[in-house]
């Protein structure tokens, strides 16, 4: 076969595949292209590599291709609807929530048993306008990856334009402290020396910055020990 022969076959099979995959993603429904648990990205993944192979080599059987795609697509939304009618299966194949933030703290363990690192959770809070760990009440990462937050009460109503009042960043918290070690950068920043951190720990009763896993400080040099070594995972949250 020439290479042109190849070419125009590759063509061929792109506008005759992509139709199918589309209709099995229609078939397979929103939850395949929204949120996106665990089991329906490998399906995801699945279904691009045989589709991948499929274009890319001539040599690999076009039938075979889209029986494997239309299988795929069946098998998921057998899936799907098994998770709908067995709960218990559902929690077999996907991810449950957990509860990383409680009353202004971090649950440490909760964090490592997800493998989340604190500037992740940080940037996670900050995408929900939170930017004070202190201000939260319960912050809980669902099984899609993403985060769920509730703020105090005192924080969420009423507002500062409610109020008419000039805002303020005095709620604006930087970590200080992260897993042990000092953020020299952040200290620069809020003009506060070593020194006068040490000082702050100790009226806190913290002795050893080592056993601090996150301490953070707003504009108006404020400490906040944001962590709790205790494991507070809520069964009542699930998915």
């Amino acid at each position: 076969m020439t290479l042109l022969a190849e070419l125009a076959l590759i063509f061929g099979r792109i506008v005759t595949i992509l139709p199918l995959l589309l209709a099995t993603t229609l078939l397979m429904g929103k939850r395949s292209i929204g949120e996106v648990p665990i089991f329906d990205f490998l399906i995801i993944i699945t279904l691009a590599s045989v589709t991948g192979a499929d274009i890319a080599d001539p040599s690999v059987s076009h039938i075979h291709t889209a029986f494997a795609i239309v299988a795929i697509g069946l098998l998921q939304k057998a899936v799907a609807r098994l998770v709908i009618k067995k709960r218990t299966f559902g929690k077999w194949i996907t991810f449950e929530p957990t509860v990383v933030v409680k009353d202004g703290k971090l649950i440490i363990e909760n964090i490592k048993s997800i493998s989340y690192s604190i500037d992740y959770i940080l940037q996670m809070l900050r995408e929900k306008n939170i930017f004070a760990i202190e201000d939260v009440e319960i912050a809980i990462v669902e099984g899609n990856g993403r985060l769920s937050v509730k703020p105090r009460v005192e924080q969420a109503l009423p507002t500062v334009a409610d109020l008419g009042l000039q805002p303020t960043n005095e709620r604006i918290s930087y970590p200080v402290i992260m897993e042990g070690r000092i953020q020299k950068e952040v200290l620069e920043d809020l003009r506060i020396t070593v020194e006068e951190l040490r000082q702050k720990l100790q009226q806190k009763g913290v002795l050893r910055l080592e056993s601090v896993f996150l301490c953070t400080m707003n504009q108006a040099k404020e400490l906040h020990l944001a962590y709790t070594e205790r494991d507070e995972r809520i069964e009542r949250i699930q998915h």
